[in-house]
């Protein structure tokens, strides 16, 4: 059982930047594929940004391509996402998401993560 919480939510002007954090507990951090999903008002949940267990595996939606950073932190048990240049369109919250896995994965797709926190919001003003 692995949970997850997160911050680093916030409101910012649009052009601005924030830094997300995930803990998870437990002692096999490193074994979780993780990512983060974001989910808007009225739409559906969309993957963000997916990161193998060490980290030697990233992938990003288009949408967030070269403006968002995932990074994980295997000795904190901690995932971050980095976004700078935000956009309005970006408002929504932003959930992290794990999976346990013995080979070394990046998931893209909700339905591969049996673990999810409970999210943080970002709203980006224009």
């Amino acid at each position: 059982q692995v949970q997850l919480v997160e911050s680093g939510g916030g409101l910012v002007q649009a052009g601005g930047s924030l830094r997300l954090s995930c803990v998870a507990s437990g002692r096999t951090f490193s074994s979780y594929a993780m990512g983060w999903f974001r989910q808007a008002p009225g739409k559906e949940r969309e993957f963000v940004a997916a990161i193998s267990q060490s980290g030697g595996y990233i992938a990003y939606a288009d949408s967030v391509k070269g403006r968002f950073t995932i990074s994980r932190d295997n000795a904190k048990n901690t995932v971050y996402l980095q976004m700078n240049n935000l956009k309005p369109e970006d408002t929504a919250v932003y959930c992290c998401a794990a999976d346990f896995s013995v080979y070394i994965v990046v998931k893209t797709t909700a339905v591969e993560y049996d673990y999810w926190g409970q999210g943080t919001q970002v709203t980006v003003s224009s």
